[in-house]
């Protein structure tokens, strides 16, 4: 099977409304994440990351009407027009569309004069295809919060099969009040903005964002791009919520794909880890990163920066993942204070400037499920 790479992106999110100003702001570690009031389930207020909808809709209001679009729609859409600007020969016809959200247009729930069909996640990703006029019906890939990352290995595996020639993955969440009230009833949102592997960690903090990533062979020969090598998932089946103790479902997902590609812990030159900054995602983390001896590699996480934004949080990892690679450039793991694991972890404590080929992309969400995948720096 021919390989496929990460060709055009976009980022869309508090930190910027492209990917270079979201990679541009956290160069400069700034963060997303501000303190926002909601009296219902927070009395002192929450910290997360959230995007105004008058930015969006100035933003909309030159490609659509913002008005026959939610929230989720429009930055889903601004999103793929991006990857689309950037790729003006693409061809509709043979291009597949995979969208992954863990909610979707779930806020819709609040507006009572909502069509009760704009709740369905296949007919929110019938009308993002619609405003570009793709030809083939939409993909939606809903596993929690490694959607993100399962949505560009189906992608790649449907291009394998013939389905498309190349696809493009969007991704998009909001911070609803349904996603609230649900982290809350857990009693796992953080009261200061999130810090992932600390000691003084408090829990998540939550963001909203939409990311895209055109998927496909390789357009030039002599530039380096990003190509996805492979990406295994496992379920531990531990709990609703809770992961395994002993990282069962992660570690079998990175050793699983080390052992299929015949790659060694040595070979990998940094890890983009998924990092809530919850007490028991860190640990299984750490716990799992030791058992395949990744102790040393330089790893990260990037929800200090964005919050958790479920379904997008591992598309836009990538994308970021896919550009630390083209650029040697690692980026510190924004809020970390003092170790905070069982295991020790090479966290980056400071932006760094390191010749980078391999890397390591994870993600682990509610019901057990987790996933690994390689992403490669080649000409």
């Amino acid at each position: 099977m021919n390989r496929n790479y990460l060709l055009g992106d976009s980022i869309i999110s508090p930190l910027g409304f492209n990917t270079s100003e979201n990679i541009e702001a956290v160069r400069n570690e700034r963060s997303g994440l501000k303190l926002h009031n909601n009296s219902r389930f927070f009395e002192n207020g929450y910290y997360a990351g959230l995007i105004e909808n008058k930015i969006i809709d100035t933003e909309f209001i030159k490609i659509g009407k913002p008005e026959l679009h939610t929230k989720l729609e429009k930055l889903l859409i601004l999103a793929v027009n991006q990857v689309l600007d950037q790729s003006p020969a693409l061809d509709l016809k043979e291009t597949g569309l995979v969208i992954s959200t863990t909610k979707g247009n779930i806020d819709q729930l609040r507006n009572d004069l909502s069509p009760i069909g704009s709740l369905y996640l296949w007919k929110m990703a019938q009308v993002v295809a619609d405003f570009f006029g793709f030809k083939q019906k939409p993909i939606v890939v809903s596993n929690a919060c490694i959607s993100g990352a399962l949505a560009i290995k189906t992608a790649n595996d449907l291009i394998g099969m013939g389905r498309f020639s190349k696809a493009i993955v969007a991704g998009g969440d909001l911070v609803s009040d349904f996603v609230l009230s649900g982290f809350q009833s857990f009693q796992a949102i953080s009261d200061k903005p999130c810090r992932p592997f600390s000691n003084d960690r408090s829990g998540v903090s939550l963001g909203e964002a939409a990311a895209a990533v055109l998927i496909g062979p390789g357009d030039q020969e002599n530039q380096e791009k990003i190509a996805y090598i492979d990406a295994i998932t496992a379920n531990d089946a531990n709990h609703i919520s809770g992961p395994s103790r002993t990282g069962e479902g992660l570690y079998q997902s990175i050793s699983r794909l080390f052992k299929k590609n015949k790659i060694e812990a040595t070979q990998i030159d940094y890890i983009s880890a998924h990092g809530t900054a919850t007490m028991f995602n860190d640990e299984m983390e750490s716990i799992a990163f030791d058992r395949v001896s990744l102790n040393q590699v330089p790893l990260n996480s990037f929800k200090g920066y964005y919050g958790h934004t479920l379904g997008t949080s591992a598309l836009i990892e990538s994308i970021l993942t896919k550009h630390s690679l083209l650029k040697n450039e690692l980026f510190t793991s924004l809020n970390y204070s003092e170790h905070g694991v069982s295991k020790n972890l090479n966290i980056l404590q400071k932006n760094e400037k390191k010749e980078l080929g391999l890397a390591l992309k994870t993600a682990s969400g509610f019901g057990g499920c987790n996933l690994a995948m390689l992403l490669k720096k080649e000409r």
